[in-house]
Parts: structure tokens; C-alpha cells; sequence
């Protein structure tokens, strides 16, 4: 066989064309058929292959060498299909998003007290949904706050967490039969195939966080009249963190296969350099006023100091440090969150509209200015919107908008910092 490959691999090189793609990708054969190779450099036996006169074993070996050998390319038409999955990806995470906030603002999060990995039985009888509210007696939400709840209130709870949890796993569904049939068809490239199973280990576990967020509500933790059952906010946190985690990763892969980041032609001046720092520091300080009004929702924080921009005519509440240790404060203390969280939602304000306005003075590719100028109009919204929450209490169409609203400013965010990916410095 190698003896045959000798003879036949000029006719091969002459066959194919040296620039064509079939030529380039003829690897890792296509050392042994270039120049490089010292038997491709052989005169005698190039001599020796003129002299045999034979063309047809170089054409069956350049048949068999682009099968064998070529990588498939995925084509355009193949580069979408996987753009908009992940598009699509991230569209039901942030709907997921909205049902869980609806779900908590509702306080519905704690109506179902099992959880199983396939999804719970839907009651159908009046008898199995007799059952299913004796089992919720059982835990503190009933015996301490919802005493007086009636069955069909509780089917309408039952029936909001119910669908906050099967969208869930409808996204599982939604992800993995796809990312089955991309991979098996060579549609995924090794970097996309990593960050296939990172998505996939993020679903997973996301699941899994929000259980151990329920499950917290559930525990024998709560024995005084005045406790409100709920759960944790750290692990409120958590789980929503999780989530925009995700969307975060599936957003900017769509980008990749649908919107690729445009370049800059000539040198890029040093004021853009600084610029591209200035939008991925917005993007983090609007994932972490994000999180921190998590906190504020786990705390139930929004129902305190319902005025601004002051809180009970003072600019720093009397009570902003009345827990022991100091430090519980930022987390345990409903005051203290608040204060945080409008104080970061000030500073991430600040920031976004110094980045827009430094946007018209920069040079910047051509969509990053269209991205910058809504980062600024999302994040103006964003403020009126929480504001309008805080001061008419908290009613759930603007709270649940309020929370969308923090995951839409943040995909402006990702996408100006996508815009800005090609902006590197060139090794001197």
C-alpha cells in the first residue's frame, strides 16, 4: 500500500487543485503528498511514475483521500440552524426567568413540597387533589401564614409553580435532542462541543439549585407567629444567578453563529482599547446589581422604606446596621439590602450613561454604537421601573417587568461587549 501511495501521490498533487479547499483540508494526509515530505521531493521517483504511465490509481486515490481525509465543513446553512437553537435557548431561559419571579411575587414557590426529576403527577380527581393539599398542610407555609386557604386558591398556586417547574424541564428537552443531532452531524466544532456540555452540566445543576431553594422554605426552621415562611435568599440568589449564567452563555454563542462581531480596519486608536474595559465593567455591574436585587426579593426587602429618594425622610436609614455581627447586615438585613441595591442600581445608572456618552466620542465598529444606545435607554427604564415598583408597593406586573427588565439591560450589555470582541491588541 505504501508503495502505492509513492506512485501515485504526483497525480494526486496534479489532480487537485494546491487553493482548493479540498487540497487544504487534505489532513492529515496532505504532508505526505507536499513537497515537504522527502518522498514527494524524489525525482527518481517522480521518473520512476512517468515511466509507468498511470493515471487511474491517482484518480481512485484522490477519490479515496477526499473521503477519508477532508474535514467536513459545516455550511451556512448548517452555522445557523445551531444559531438559532442557541438562540432559542437562551429565549426560554428568559422566560423561565419571568415565570420565576411571577411564581415568587405570587408566593406560589412553596405549594409543591415534592420534587421528582421526570416531573410530579398532575392531580386529576378531587380526591388526588384533596391529597395534594393535606401534604402541603404539613409545612410551614400552611400552618403559619396560609391557614385559611381554600383548595381551589391552592390549585391556582399549585398550578403556577407546576408550570415554572415543567418549563424547566421542557428546556432540558428543548437543549439536549438538538445538541444530539448537531453533534452526530458534525455540526459542532471542538470549542462548541465544550461549551455543548459546560450548557448542558449548567442545566442540570440549575435544577437542581432550585429544589434545594424550595426544599429551604420547606424545613422545620420556622416556630414563631410572627416567622414568614420562605426561602433562602442566598440560595434565591443562587438559582437566578444560575439562570443568568445561562442565558449570558447562550446569548453570546448565538451571536457568534448569527451576528459575528464586526471588525475594525486600520490601527485601532488606544481610547477604544479603554473603552471595550469601560463596557465589560458596565456588564458586571449590572450582573451585580442583578444579584443584589435578588436579595431584595428573597427578603421580601421591596415592602420597606416605600419612598425616594430618601427612606423615611432620611438618606441613611436609622436601622441599616441594627443586626449582630455588622457583616449579616448586607444579606439578612431587609433595610440594609435595599439601601444596597439602590445604591448599586445609582452607580450602574452613573456608569452606563458615562459609557454612552464616551460611545459617540470613540471609534468603534458600526453596530457597537446602535448596542451602546441601548444599554443607556434600557438602563434609564430600568431605574424608572424600579422606582415605580418601590413606591406603589410592590404590585407584581411591575415587579415581574422590573426583574425582565434586569435580564434584557444585561443581553444589550452582553451584546455591545460582543461587538467589541474583535477590538485586540495586535502581539508586538
Amino acid at each position: 500500500m505504501l508503495n502505492y501511495l509513492r506512485l501515485a501521490t504526483p497525480f494526486v498533487r496534479s489532480a487537485v487543485n494546491p487553493s482548493s479547499l479540498v487540497w487544504k483540508n487534505l489532513t492529515p494526509c496532505r504532508t505526505f503528498l507536499t513537497g515537504s515530505n522527502p518522498v514527494g521531493r524524489s525525482s527518481s521517483l517522480l521518473q520512476n511514475v512517468k515511466k509507468a504511465n498511470i493515471s487511474t490509481p491517482g484518480r481512485i486515490l484522490q477519490t479515496s483521500l477526499t473521503r477519508y481525509c477532508t474535514k467536513p465543513e459545516v455550511t451556512e446553512k448548517g452555522r445557523k440552524a445551531v444559531g438559532y437553537w442557541l438562540l432559542g435557548c437562551s429565549g426560554m431561559v428568559f422566560v423561565a426567568v419571568v415565570l420565576g419571579g411571577v411564581t415568587r411575587l405570587t408566593e406560589s414557590g412553596l405549594s409543591m413540597v415534592t420534587w421528582k426529576l421526570l416531573g410530579e403527577k398532575m392531580p386529576r380527581s378531587q380526591q388526588e387533589w384533596q391529597e395534594e393539599f393535606e401534604r402541603y398542610q404539613q409545612f410551614p407555609e400552611f400552618k403559619l401564614k396560609n391557614k385559611d386557604i381554600t383548595l381551589s386558591e391552592f390549585k391556582m398556586i399549585w398550578f403556577m409553580e407546576y408550570g415554572h417547574r415543567q418549563w424547566g424541564r421542557l428546556i432540558g428537552a428543548f437543549y439536549a435532542i438538538p445538541a444530539v443531532y448537531f453533534w452526530s452531524r458534525g455540526y459542532l466544532n471542538r470549542g462548541m462541543k465544550i461549551r455543548t456540555i459546560a450548557f448542558g452540566a449548567l442545566i442540570a445543576a440549575q435544577g437542581l439549585m432550585g429544589w434545594y431553594m424550595v426544599k429551604s422554605g420547606l424545613e422545620d426552621r420556622f416556630h414563631q407567629e410572627s416567622d414568614v415562611p420562605r426561602v433562602s435568599q442566598y440560595r434565591l440568589a443562587s438559582h437566578l444567578g444560575f439562570a443568568f449564567v445561562l442565558y449570558s452563555l447562550f446569548l453570546w454563542s448565538a451571536l457568534d453563529k448569527l451576528l459575528p462581531a464586526q471588525k475594525l480596519l486600520g490601527k485601532i486608536p488606544a481610547a477604544t482599547f479603554k473603552f471595550k474595559g469601560l463596557a465589560h465593567a458596565t456588564k458586571a455591574a449590572v450582573f451585580i446589581t442583578a444579584m443584589s436585587g435578588a436579595l431584595v426579593a428573597g427578603l421580601d426587602a421591596g415592602l420597606v422604606y416605600n419612598s425616594f429618594p430618601k427612606m423615611a425622610d432620611r438618606w441613611i436609614p436609622s436601622d441599616i446596621l441594627a443586626m449582630s455581627p455588622t457583616l449579616r447586615n448586607f444579606t439578612e438585613n431587609p433595610t440594609t439590602v435595599q439601601f444596597d441595591h439602590r445604591v448599586l442600581g445609582t452607580a450602574t445608572l452613573t456608569l452606563i450613561t458615562g459609557m454612552f456618552m464616551l460611545s459617540r466620542r470613540r471609534v468603534l465598529p458600526p453596530r457597537a454604537y446602535t448596542a451602546a444606545s441601548a444599554v443607556a435607554a434600557m438602563g434609564w427604564l430600568q431605574v424608572l421601573l424600579g422606582i415605580t415598583t418601590l413606591l406603589t408597593y410592590v404590585p407584581v406586573p411591575l415587579a415581574a417587568s422590573h426583574q425582565s427588565g434586569s435580564l434584557l439591560l444585561l443581553s444589550f450589555a452582553i451584546w455591545l461587549t460582543h461587538e467589541m470582541k474583535l477590538v485586540k491588541r495586535l502581539p508586538k
